[in-house]
């Protein structure tokens, strides 16, 4: 790499991965016969045009749907895969955890394996040495770490892939969905792990788990039939692919277009849905309606949502999640346990309000947003009509004594001796 680039570790220049797909397997032999003069195959392109860069000591979330050309992206970047098209080029020490048992031999121990992956990775048996204990305490497999591997379960796979992965002293870690078959706790000390490692180095984090992306990701990319379809924060891509997903999932439902702002709520931010009710209006009040400018926590709040239908609606829906500014769903609710029995039908041009009634957790000083749904139909089978990610925006005063994400009030704390 050039000395002007010194700071990127993975640099990827109009990438792109052809799969050639043949009907019959006696057409790759007429392939080779005709010497491309004729085209016996269907040409498939699991990756196209992708460019970026990954700048050191950056962590990179990428999320897509299945099919999206993330694995195929990532095994480019490890190169145990050749891009079709474009460049590749890396810097310094990668390890990557890929898909489960990836580098592992199924009749070799656990033992065997590790020394078997720390060599691929770069070190010698005298540095294996070394480092031996501290991967066998960290995935904690016990007397299974001399057993064959092809008697281990997912989790132990994973838990000594990982351990060796954080004990090669690598300049980019690369970890694909492996960890969602952990258990809790291993998962928990990976991510832990990773916090730290996020102070010295470089890493490209794959997962469906929105929360944990936007929680470890500076940046996100969104990949889609195997091109970009979106950059930027963990939490602006996390929010499209989601809205994406949702939008894809009503595809086949027949009505009117995606739904932007109108007039009447241009103070929204732009949402998306069928257009048969619109939100016009989301505010925060305490119990006599007055809006509340901050919340300190603890106290009861109502949440109001005022809105209107733009044509007839049999069985009408309104839900909220409340979001932190990192984007992470902390509680939410809906009107279809209240009303499942009775369900609300309105006619066009009819405005409605709705109002959730709740005792606020203590949240720690911060923005906080809140993501407002309209939907018709069931809880099960439903339509969305209108769906704004930030309709309300508001602060929090941190409480003193307060740490996590959100702290529950207490009704009483007491401390007394203990009779004898």
């Amino acid at each position: 790499m050039s000395s002007d680039t010194t700071d990127i570790v993975v640099r990827a220049r109009d990438l792109g991965k052809r799969y050639d797909i043949y009907a019959r397997p006696q057409d790759r032999l007429k392939q080779s016969l005709f010497r491309g003069r004729r085209k016996f195959y269907k040409e498939f392109w699991a990756l196209q045009h992708v460019s970026f860069d990954v700048k050191r000591g950056e962590t990179l979330g990428i999320i897509g749907r299945n099919g999206s050309g993330k694995s195929t992206l990532l095994q480019i970047i490890c190169g145990t895969l050749a891009p079709t098209s474009g460049i590749i080029q890396t810097a310094g020490r990668i390890a990557a955890l890929l898909e489960l048992g990836a580098g592992f031999h199924p009749e070799f121990t656990g033992r065997e394996n590790v020394y078997l992956n720390a060599r691929i990775l770069g070190l010698d048996r005298t540095q294996t040495d070394a480092r031996f204990d501290r991967i066998a305490a960290f995935a904690d497999i016990g007397s299974f770490i001399d057993q064959p591997v092809k008697t281990y379960s997912s989790g132990m796979y994973v838990r000594l892939a990982f351990s060796v992965i954080a004990n090669v002293d690598a300049d980019l870690l690369i970890i694909d969905e492996a960890l969602a078959v952990g258990d809790v706790f291993f998962t928990q000390k990976c991510m832990r792990f990773l916090r730290k490692f996020r102070e010295t180095g470089t890493i490209i984090f794959v997962s469906h788990d929105s929360a944990a992306v936007v929680n470890l990701c500076d940046r996100a990319i969104m990949l889609d039939h195997g091109q970009i379809a979106h950059v930027g924060t963990a939490k602006d891509v996390t929010e499209t692919y989601h809205r994406t997903f949702r939008e894809a999932m009503q595809a086949d439902v027949p009505a009117a277009p995606t739904l932007l702002p109108p007039a009447a709520n241009a103070a929204l931010p732009a949402g998306f849905g069928k257009a048969g009710m619109a939100i016009d209006r989301v505010t925060l009040e305490d119990q006599s309606g007055n809006t509340l400018p901050f919340v300190n926590g603890g106290e009861t709040v109502r949440l109001v949502v005022r809105a209107s239908a733009r044509q007839p609606i049999d069985g009408a829906i309104v839900g909220f999640y409340l979001k932190d500014r990192l984007g992470q769903q902390l509680f939410g609710d809906n009107t279809c346990a209240h009303y499942d029995r009775t369900p609300i039908r309105l006619q066009t041009g009819e405005k409605f309000t709705t109002s959730f009634e709740f005792d606020l957790p203590l949240l720690p000083a911060g923005d906080y947003s809140v993501c407002i749904a309209l939907a018709s139909g069931t809880q099960d089978d439903h339509i969305v009509q209108h769906w704004v990610d930030d309709a309300l925006v508001f602060k929090s005063q941190r409480p003193p004594g307060i740490s996590g994400i959100v702290g529950v009030p207490m009704k009483a704390v007491r401390m007394s001796r203990d009779a004898g």
